[in-house]
């Protein structure tokens, strides 16, 4: 006996030792020009017997696991009603739980009122994790994001007002080497006006198979080398105002992890890039970056 999962599984990498609840498979949006997570799996509800039956197997066999993530791509734009009972049961048979995340995009945060996101946050809902990718308008229709800033900004803020803890991943490179500063001052602008309390910045690697990786192949697309992705990422941090948050560029795919808590960390993050730029810091050895 084991917990039904079906197709590839994504978490984010703060979730690498939660349970893994799988309520939805793949992606309810799924045309991202850069993504091909959930390329081989339909978008569907999965049965509420199933995902029952999985909190059950987790009530006997997590019991040391304090976080819960609701997979997969978009797991909010679920109805309502399936999301609260969802969460009823996890703190009915999972009481240990300290924390439980999803994963949403600006359409289903949108489809959601105020007052249901206040509704799923008295539930349990802690925590979600929103793809902006990028605040520049003209990036987000190139790459099909299906949202443009004002959604995002509008999405981001209505989380926040919900009590909801907000986590914002941006994606640098996407934009390529024309519009890149563009780019990383225009997300600066959107993740100011969100004040999420985490922001998450990945390394664009193109994926083969995707249309942004037959862009590159075709010559239409030139994505920053090493040192433009630096540039951007300070350019991104220096237009980024927030209250009380973290920005973390830790993932895999970076050439130089960055861990900084803004606002008080913010000039000796922008130091370091720069005397990374200049040679003075190492950075990540191309072979050992990773999706």
């Amino acid at each position: 006996m084991a917990m039904d999962y079906r197709g590839d599984i994504f978490r984010p990498p703060s979730e690498a030792h939660s349970i893994l609840l799988q309520v939805t498979t793949g992606c309810s949006h799924n045309r991202c020009t850069f993504c091909d997570m959930y390329s081989q799996s339909p978008f569907t509800i999965k049965p509420e017997a199933t995902v029952m039956a999985d909190i059950a197997f987790a009530a006997l066999h997590c019991r040391r696991q304090s976080r819960l993530f609701l997979c997969d791509g978009d797991a909010l734009i679920m109805p309502q009603q399936r999301i609260l009972t969802t969460l009823d049961r996890i703190a009915e048979q999972l009481p240990w739980v300290e924390r439980v995340s999803i994963y949403a995009n600006a359409r289903s945060i949108l489809r959601k009122s105020e007052a249901q996101l206040v509704e799923l946050r008295e539930h349990g809902l802690a925590l979600a994790y929103l793809g902006l990718e990028s605040g520049d308008d003209q990036t987000l229709a190139a790459v099909n994001k299906g949202a443009d800033a004002r959604a995002m900004i509008q999405a981001g803020q209505r989380l926040r007002r919900a009590g909801i803890k907000l986590s914002v991943t941006v994606l640098l490179g996407l934009a390529g080497r024309e519009r890149s500063l563009e780019h990383a001052r225009a997300t600066g602008a959107v993740l100011t006006a969100m004040d999420p309390e985490y922001v998450g910045a990945l390394s664009l690697m193109l994926t083969p198979g995707t249309p942004l990786h037959d862009d590159h192949r075709k010559g239409s697309f030139d994505p920053p080398g090493p040192l433009g992705l630096l540039r951007e990422l300070g350019e991104m941090i220096e237009h980024t105002e927030l209250s009380s948050g973290y920005f973390h560029a830790n993932h895999a795919s970076n050439y130089l992890p960055i861990k900084a808590r803004l606002p008080e960390d913010k000039e000796a993050t922008l130091e370091l890039i720069r005397k990374a730029i200049k040679g003075e810091v190492s950075l990540k050895h191309e072979a050992s970056r990773l999706f």
